[in-house]
């Protein structure tokens, strides 16, 4: 094998709808596009943005839902950001060492 291990890429596909969503991103997207759907048929599309601002919410959850690599979706990747930048951050050293640099002694 030289040096190199073999693990399945779809190994957690099995586990999501249709390969690609969970129940949370179909909901989400299929929120917006009730809502999208509901300003095309009620609300008079005589301007451009109008027609633009009606299908903002369909557009929006599509985009946080559609599927990147490395990540499940966008909308993982803003919440990993989300939390990478408000969190503390603390990196204690652990090296390969069995007896670590610094002493427990006071």
């Amino acid at each position: 094998m030289d040096g190199y291990y073999l693990i399945p890429a779809n190994s957690k596909k099995s586990m999501l709808i249709f390969g690609l969503f969970t129940m949370f991103d179909l909901i989400l997207f299929g929120t917006g596009l009730g809502i999208s759907l509901f300003l095309v048929m009620f609300v008079p599309l005589t301007n451009t943005w109008i027609t633009v601002a009606a299908i903002t919410p369909g557009l929006i959850t599509g985009f946080l839902v559609m599927p990147v690599p490395y990540h499940h979706n966008i909308l993982t990747v803003i919440k990993a950001m989300y939390e990478f930048y408000t969190t503390r951050q603390k990196f204690v050293w652990r090296g390969w060492c069995a007896i670590n640099e610094q002493s427990n002694e006071k």
